[in-house]
């Protein structure tokens, strides 16, 4: 897909109201630093569109990017970070909870999980709220480079079924540095699209 504008058009805090948009929705769900902003600067080749961060759980907001003006891609705020009180991420949760029950334009959600860790809790919960508002979310196991080749399929086995995950259900391996994974990862939105 060409990418000829991509823009940060609104930003929904834990008391804002979801913008009721006319645009399909793509979103992004993951943990703290498991490199959501990296994957959606990467997908937009944009060096700081989405912002990235050495410090876990900077997005704490749903920030809604219009691509091209066609689409959305939402980012939704990471979970699982231990420096957050357990108030602000249970508001946090409650976000994106209402966030994947009440849009009316999602799409499709991918859900991002570090391939070089077992899905942990948080993983496994927000894989359940996905499929419970309805969804069959598409893994994208990040971090790639982080890896040995020799270790691809033993890690996304693990990934698999930890989180209970059909074999049918998608999982994409992609490398923010060398950008592997990301065709298949456009393939996917477009179909959806």
């Amino acid at each position: 897909m060409k990418i000829k504008t991509a823009e940060l058009e609104t930003v929904c805090g834990i008391t804002s109201r979801l913008p009721a948009n006319e645009l399909p929705e793509i979103a992004f769900a993951g943990k703290s630093n498991v490199g959501k902003s990296s994957l959606i600067n990467g997908l937009l080749n944009r060096k700081a569109l989405a912002r990235t961060s050495s410090t876990p759980g900077k997005t704490q907001t749903i920030n809604f990017y219009n691509i091209n003006k066609e689409f959305y891609f939402v980012d939704l705020p990471g979970y699982g970070y231990a420096k957050t009180s357990q108030e602000t991420r249970a508001k946090w949760g409650k976000m994106i909870e209402k966030y994947l029950n009440g849009s009316d334009q999602l799409r499709l959600i991918f859900l991002l999980i570090d391939i070089r860790h077992e899905p942990g809790d948080n993983d496994k919960q927000m894989y359940d709220w996905v499929k419970a508002a309805g969804f069959e979310p598409v893994i994208i196991a990040t971090k790639l480079d982080k890896i040995k080749r020799s270790q691809l399929l033993k890690q996304l086995s693990l990934i698999r079924k930890t989180l209970g995950a059909p074999e049918d259900v998608i999982m994409i391996p992609f490398s923010a540095q060398t950008k592997q994974g990301r065709d298949e990862i456009w393939a996917t939105i477009e179909e959806k699209l």
